[in-house]
């Protein structure tokens, strides 16, 4: 028998779409669950936390929906800051494509209200959690963004959601 290739098969392009209601307070303290913005569940060990984007929020139940989707494509205000000494930024890099992005939760971050940046370590200091990685959001988007110096770059993110282990 021949094999062939129907064109009349279901498929989805995003793969098993992963949304789960989560409490605030499983959420990193200081921030206010807003959506589209990152969100982070706290974990037991630094930079091994879920993280996701926020869909919707009820503040009645004090829960947050959160795509946790591996691979999903947002996007976000990126702070370019490479480190940090105490709470004060201290180096920057350019963004480019394929460059990680961490779910930073230093006091600084949330101070700006962002939560994503190019630093592996949190002003804390901490190790960040790994969130994604920036991908272009058109074949029009332009890299490298920002520079050696302090920006926040708008860009679009793939997540890692779920599938981060």
């Amino acid at each position: 028998m021949t094999e062939t290739v129907h064109n009349d098969y279901e498929v989805s392009s995003e793969g098993g779409v992963r949304h789960w209601e989560i409490p605030y307070a499983r959420l990193v303290a200081g921030t206010t669950p807003t959506p589209t913005n990152a969100a982070q569940v706290t974990g037991l060990l630094d930079a091994h936390q879920l993280t996701g984007t926020i869909l919707t929020v009820d503040a009645g139940a004090a829960v947050a929906v959160i795509d946790f989707t591996p691979s999903m494509v947002y996007r976000f205000d990126v702070r370019n800051v490479l480190t940090y000494v105490g709470n004060a930024e201290n180096t920057w890099g350019p963004i480019n494509i394929g460059d990680p992005v961490y779910y930073d939760d230093g006091a600084t971050m949330i101070a700006m209200w962002l939560q994503l940046s190019t630093a592996p370590a949190s002003s804390t200091p901490s190790n960040n959690a790994l969130f994604g990685y920036i991908v272009a959001a058109s074949p029009a988007d332009v890299f490298p963004k920002g520079g050696i110096v302090a920006s926040t770059q708008r860009c679009a993110v793939m997540q890692l959601g779920a599938a981060a282990a």
